[in-house]
């Protein structure tokens, strides 16, 4: 991790800790866990809260290509330095919460989503608006990879109830500070059929 994006994270930690959640940014084994799952033939991805970019790195290393990449990010000194790294990605300086009702893809064709933001520091009420625009946006088959800080998910069953969707855990990390576990969130596959034979 270069020190001047640990820096940056630190500074902005200070300025906003609820917003950006942790003292730094995440490590490459992290990242490495979030997006083992996804490659060139995933298409399009979505990534909420980018920061100085590790997952976004670690995307392109898995071969996605950069200008597949749409990232959300709310704040304003890490959406410029993005758009300087990152030149071919689109980039919106936003809050993850508008995607609920902004159309940023003709339709649901992201093939997955990979989220930095801080969960366990958002409303449920957000929560479920950030929710709701990712699998908006995400095709039959996507899913969310979500990390947080800790062995629990960040996710109440409550609202992964409501919105149809399940957890699986992928993976735990030590070598991040602090350590963290690495969930998918998909929709329930539901059965496309009914038969009444079997009700």
């Amino acid at each position: 991790m270069p020190a001047h994006d640990a820096l940056s994270f630190l500074m902005a930690w200070t300025v906003a800790p609820f917003r950006i959640g942790s003292v730094t940014p995440s490590s490459s084994s992290l990242a490495a866990l979030m997006t083992r799952d996804i490659g060139p033939e995933t298409g399009p991805v979505l990534e909420l809260g980018p920061g100085t970019g590790p997952f976004t790195r670690a995307l392109l290393s898995r071969g996605v290509r950069e200008d597949d990449l749409t990232l959300i990010e709310s704040d304003p000194d890490f959406a410029a330095l993005l758009m300087r790294r990152f030149p071919a990605a689109r980039i919106f300086e936003m809050d993850a919460a508008g995607l609920r009702h902004l159309s940023l893809f003709p339709g649901p064709v992201v093939g997955a989503a990979v989220s930095g933001l801080p969960f366990r520091l958002i409303s449920p009420r957000k929560t479920l608006a950030i929710l709701e625009g990712v699998f908006a946006n995400l095709r039959p088959g996507g899913a969310l990879y979500q990390f947080t800080l800790g062995r629990r998910c960040p996710f109440d069953q409550s609202l992964l109830d409501r919105l149809d969707l399940e957890v699986t855990r992928v993976g735990h990390t030590f070598r991040n500070f602090p350590p963290a576990t690495v969930y998918r969130v998909a929709r329930i596959k539901t059965l496309g059929t009914y038969d009444w034979r079997f009700a």
